[in-house]
């Protein structure tokens, strides 16, 4: 039977080696997700409009809500809730489809050569692809309402990283997981959508009585969601003590869940 590494060094060498693999799957993945419709790729930037536009009418208009007290602009409301909801989305997008993507794969599974522990990447690659488009469009939302936005900006993509790794470790679990449970993918997309209410993206942590503040926190998409606010809307460096932190127990959960998929694989052929 092969031997899959599960090295911490293969881990990072298996990506490395197979880039140029995973940046073509990645293009066709985004391309093919919206092949044979009219406007084709525009809708990735369309998507995150409309849902910002229900999103903030729902909360803002219907309920009322307003973000911070005193605080009476509805375009503030909309632009943290967007900014949740962009961070949110990267993660749920790799965790969401990780359960299938063994499964709809197969082919590759029946290819010795064919490196399975990759599939993940390309989910992730597509997720900032998707990403990086509403946080264009955020970006020019704030440049109409508020002008030129803080330089913090330029900060996000070390907010996020330790979300990329402990969203990898996550994925390449339940992509496992996905091969043996089928019912994996039903119990993730609850999972996802309670998380989505329960990560402070329609609302802001601080605003929280503090023993619920306290309990909130414990939730690993709290910090960055939190974070990522900081430095897009308000203009203040992050927290270089937390970030450094989570990112050390991202590569480790990382790690544990590279371990567990190549520990998993061998058994992928015969159970499909």
């Amino acid at each position: 039977m092969q031997h899959f590494s599960a090295s911490p060094i293969e881990m990072v060498a298996s990506l490395w080696r197979n880039r140029a693999l995973i940046i073509a799957l990645t293009k066709r993945e985004i391309l093919g997700r919206y092949r044979g419709s009219s406007l084709g790729i525009l809708w990735s930037f369309f998507n995150p409009l409309l849902m910002l536009a229900v999103y903030t009418f729902v909360f803002s208009v219907v309920f009322n809500a307003r973000w911070s007290s005193g605080s009476e602009s509805k375009t503030e409301f909309a632009l943290a809730l967007f900014a949740g909801l962009t961070v949110f989305g990267l993660f749920s997008e790799c965790v969401g489809r990780a359960p299938g993507l063994i499964l709809s794969n197969v082919n590759y599974v029946k290819k010795v050569v064919f490196p399975l522990e990759i599939l993940p990447w390309v989910s992730m690659g597509a997720a900032l692809f998707h990403a990086f488009i509403s946080l264009v469009v955020w970006l020019i939302f704030y440049g109409i309402f508020f002008g030129v936005p803080h330089l913090s900006v330029l900060l996000l993509p070390f907010v996020i990283l330790p979300l990329l790794f402990f969203s990898m470790g996550i994925s390449w679990v339940f992509s496992s997981l996905g091969v043996y449970l089928r019912d994996i993918s039903q119990i993730i997309g609850v999972a996802i959508t309670m998380l989505m209410f329960l990560s402070g993206i329609f609302y802001s942590v601080s605003s929280l009585p503090v023993e619920y503040q306290e309990l909130l926190k414990i939730n690993p998409l709290v910090p960055i969601i939190e974070q990522a606010r900081d430095v897009l809307i308000w203009g203040k460096k992050p927290d270089y003590l937390l970030l450094f932190s989570y990112l050390g127990g991202s590569l480790v959960s990382a790690w544990l869940g590279f371990v567990w998929f190549q520990k998993t694989r061998k058994g992928f052929a015969d159970v499909l």
